[in-house]
């Protein structure tokens, strides 16, 4: 609030942070949340619709998911073309360097010039970083599941502290990482706060950045407010550290509880496979259709998995999302669903799901 003028919600405020530490201030940017950073750093990159940006397939379904939803709107609003990669299911959907490399060289020959990379928290960051550096490209880290990690020895590490262990600096890799305060424990959606930190660019570039930042005057002052709160938790000591400490936990491992319930439930339906639910907010099970569901799939005119989530929904009011909707290997059929109902209705969304999955294959499985 000290930096607010006047201390006043109602005021201007400038479009840089004032004091983070250990970054450089003047390469954090304020935004409403992470889904207008990752507006403005599509319009700083991409030059022409012969320009493209390489995204995962299927990217809401690994670990640690959610920047490529992200990005998917900006298609729309931003001529430039993606180019999309698989992820790796029976690896706990990982990415694979060679997978990447091979539609990089593919969007190459297509006279495609790709700029940025969008990335989420893998374990080979390292390779993704050294691929980034050979190939001049932007890396874009989607980094606001970081507090949502379910497994002990899984933990998270940003992409800036992974390059810079590295031995790489500002003039090594250009790096953009987006964090918000709609994930993690706090899920205040609704305020919409957040920022972007912007390493590696020169001095000109971040001019640019900061001009278009500034063409939104700010960011809203509530959701800055609470971004700086959520960065500056209580700390040991504080009058409400143990309390804090207490709400926090038990937030993240009621969703612990909630996803490993899902995961468990999906593994036991006929022809379905779930990965176990490492972290984020979503499960991706994959659904094997019988012949017959997908040739009425084919008469509707529709996915087979999109066939599958329209007759869930009609039939129990449980909403998923298909996967045919993110791009997936081809011959592949898979659904996300979160974990996100409050825990004492699980059970009752497990039962439902169940007997839905139940009649729904023994409709289709002759």
């Amino acid at each position: 609030m000290d930096q607010i003028p006047g201390r006043a919600t109602g005021a201007y405020s400038h479009s840089q942070s004032e004091m983070v530490s250990p970054a450089d201030p003047n390469d954090i940017f304020l935004t409403d949340g992470a889904s207008p950073a990752v507006h403005m750093m599509m319009q700083l990159l991409i030059r022409s619709e012969h320009d493209g940006i390489c995204v995962p397939s299927l990217s809401t379904l690994c670990t640690l998911p959610q920047l490529p939803s992200m990005v998917a709107p900006c298609l729309t609003l931003i001529l430039f073309l993606k180019v999309p990669y698989y992820l790796d299911e029976a690896t706990g959907w990982g990415l694979e360097i060679s997978e990447v490399k091979k539609q990089l060289e593919a969007a190459k020959s297509k006279g495609i010039s790709v700029r940025a990379l969008v990335v989420l928290s893998e374990e080979n960051q390292r390779a993704i970083v050294e691929f980034c550096k050979k190939e001049g490209l932007v890396l874009l880290a989607d980094e606001v599941y970081q507090e949502n990690v379910y497994v002990p020895e899984k933990k998270f590490h940003s992409f800036k502290k992974v390059s810079r262990s590295m031995g790489y600096g500002e003039n090594d890799i250009t790096l953009v990482s987006f964090q918000s305060v709609s994930k993690g424990y706090h899920g205040e959606c609704g305020k919409r706060g957040g920022y972007m930190e912007v390493t590696g660019f020169s001095a000109e570039v971040r001019e640019q950045i900061y001009k278009v930042a500034s063409v939104n005057l700010c960011s809203n002052i509530s959701g800055q407010i609470l971004a700086s709160l959520i960065m500056s938790p209580p700390k040991v000591g504080d009058e409400s550290y143990e309390s804090f400490i207490a709400e926090k936990e038990n937030i993240l491992s009621s969703l612990a509880r909630r996803a490993k319930t899902l995961e468990e439930a999906f593994n036991k339906l006929e022809g379905v496979t779930c990965n176990k639910a490492e972290g984020a907010m979503y499960l991706f099970p994959r659904i094997r259709l019988p012949e017959k569901a997908i040739k009425a799939a084919e008469a509707a005119k529709t996915a087979p998995d999109n066939f599958y989530c329209k007759r869930l929904l009609n039939a129990t009011g449980v909403v998923v999302v298909p996967g045919s909707g993110f791009g997936q290997v081809p011959g592949t059929w898979h659904f996300r669903c979160t974990i996100l109902p409050q825990e004492d209705k699980i059970p009752a969304i497990v039962t439902r799901l169940t007997e839905f999955h139940q009649k729904f294959m023994d409709e289709f499985r002759g």
